[in-house]
């Protein structure tokens, strides 16, 4: 049996920071956040929430949508890039939080890429029959490394969570390719320093749009199958020029393409399962769909996996 997502969830905070919020703090314009990136606003946990508290809520959602129980989860992973201190790990937490048995919980570090390697992990897991069903989340407060006097990155980040439940589904679903991957040489690119997010856009932007649209056609190619197959794509919520580049490299329709950096900017590693768990309860996602997920991020990491879709 393959490894699939039966569960899905999300949470973000319930404060809205829209582009004419940022207008007040920053040198910038809600014209300009828009034409370049296609944010208009984006969500900012208050102090009292934190990284965990966030990935608690959309973990809770995820299993609850699984039709299982906290006890019946035997691992938990978690990618972040800002947990609530340097140990324990946020996993732990929330393995505490639910009240799941003393199972294994780690976090996962590969910045806006975690969340994929966090389920590609668990993939291997399912699929050697060691564990039934393990919860993937993707979870950052990114305001809180976020530079707010800088207008190239202030315009971009927002905070949430969201989360998968990886367990066997049968037949021909579930994962059936993917890709990861990372470059070490990036690492100028992009980085925190001193509790503090840095990066050079213009060479983020140009790795972002060759490794997107690449690791997506991969990882269709590796199955056999061509961009025609594909039936939906959720990448990174970024930047809407680099998600378009990574749609047009697969040529589906616009309409088939998961789009929330509108609402929700860039959310690092949880803007594909909140994109995911939206796009699941919005029912755009249909059995037997031939799904992409592909994202870029700090390291320079980068992963894609074709998922048919399907519970059971």
């Amino acid at each position: 049996m393959n490894a699939g997502i039966i569960g899905t969830g999300h949470y973000v905070p319930d404060q809205v920071f829209t582009n004419k919020d940022l207008e007040k703090i920053v040198d910038t314009s809600d014209e300009w956040i828009r034409e370049r990136t296609g944010i208009e606003e984006r969500r900012i946990a208050p102090d009292h929430i934190n990284t965990s508290d966030m990935a608690y809520e959309a973990a809770k959602m995820a299993i609850d949508e699984a039709g299982i129980t906290a006890e019946d989860i035997d691992m938990i992973l978690v990618a972040t890039v800002t947990s609530d201190m340097g140990f324990p790990s946020v996993a732990c937490q929330i393995q505490h939080k639910l009240g799941a048995k003393q199972i294994p919980a780690m976090d996962i570090s590969a910045a806006c890429a975690g969340f994929i390697y966090g389920v590609v992990t668990a993939k291997q897991f399912v699929e050697a029959n060691v564990h039934k069903n393990i919860l993937v989340v993707g979870v950052e407060k990114l305001s809180k490394i976020t530079n707010w006097e800088d207008r190239n990155t202030a315009v971009l980040f927002g905070d949430g969570a969201g989360a998968a439940v990886i367990s066997p589904v049968s037949g021909e679903k579930g994962i059936i390719s993917h890709e990861l991957g990372a470059d070490g040489s990036g690492i100028p690119h992009l980085y925190q320093d001193e509790d503090v997010l840095y990066m050079n856009g213009r060479e983020v932007f140009k790795f972002a749009v060759r490794q997107m649209g690449d690791s997506a056609l991969n990882v269709v190619e590796k199955i056999g199958l061509t961009k025609d197959d594909v039936d939906y794509l959720i990448p990174h919520q970024a930047n809407i020029r680099i998600m378009e580049a990574a749609r047009q490299k697969l040529d589906i329709p616009v309409e088939k393409m998961s789009k929330y950096v509108h609402k929700y900017g860039n959310t690092s590693a949880a803007s594909i399962p909140i994109a995911l768990s939206e796009d699941v309860k919005a029912g755009k996602i249909k059995e037997n769909d031939l799904m992409v997920l592909v994202g870029f991020g700090g390291g320079l990491t980068w992963g894609a996996l074709a998922l048919r879709w399907g519970r059971s």
